[in-house]
């Protein structure tokens, strides 16, 4: 009989429940989004160009009023998958996130929809959301693989994955259709190998401070 190659051995058992409504962080809260957000997450992303650079990447968004804002809000509020959440800094909305395309028999799940207002990007909020939704997956929900993907032009967001501790594994080419434009799809994974020495040093950044020689840890974003 001819032996062929097979992968090493999984626990078959999966994973049930679903995500926190509610994940607490030093610097952020995450919590399931409630349409009256939008007063504040409205007012920071539009109004000028700079503001409104935030929908850039996004398949949605800007919209034309804050009522209107308000109605998707209210559409993402009893959302499974994806799993939205609002982030808050000191009580205010500054963005959302979710977790999508959760595959529970192969124990999967993606990160997306990561978005925040301008006073909130570059800062360390940026990354304390993507630890908290990362120990989410692995933690909590004992994901095998967390998948983290963006339009192939969206620099920022490429960087920001592997500083986090993805491994970039290729780009999906003429993948969607996204505002009437092509988008090429950069796409990286993390496994549940890796995440105990990616979740170390991510807690070094955003929990040991400060540093030895007085300055402050710089925020990974």
């Amino acid at each position: 009989m001819i032996e062929h190659p097979v992968g090493k051995p999984v626990d078959p058992s999966t994973p049930t429940g679903e995500p926190a409504s509610i994940i607490e962080g030093e610097d952020v809260r995450l919590r399931r989004p409630d349409p009256a957000d939008a007063d504040a997450l409205f007012a920071a992303t539009h109004g000028d160009a700079a503001s409104e650079g935030v929908w850039a990447y996004m398949a949605y968004g800007p919209w034309r009023d804050r009522r209107a804002m308000a109605g998707w809000i209210a559409s993402t509020v009893d959302s499974a998958d994806p799993w939205w959440w609002t982030a808050e800094r000191a009580g205010t909305p500054v963005g959302m996130a979710a977790l999508l395309n959760r595959d529970e028999a192969n124990r999967r799940v993606e990160i997306g929809h990561i978005w925040y207002a301008p006073t909130a990007q570059r800062t360390i909020a940026n990354t304390e959301v993507a630890y908290l939704l990362l120990g989410e997956s692995f933690d909590r929900l004992a994901s095998r693989r967390v998948e983290w993907k963006c339009d192939a032009l969206n620099e920022r967001s490429r960087v920001a994955a592997l500083r986090l501790g993805f491994t970039f594994e290729g780009i999906f080419r003429n993948h969607m259709i996204v505002k009437g434009h092509n988008r090429d799809t950069a796409w990286y994974a993390m496994t549940d190998e890796e995440w105990p020495a990616a979740r170390s040093r991510l807690e070094g950044w955003l929990y040991k401070t400060p540093r030895e020689d007085g300055k402050p840890v710089r925020p990974l974003t």
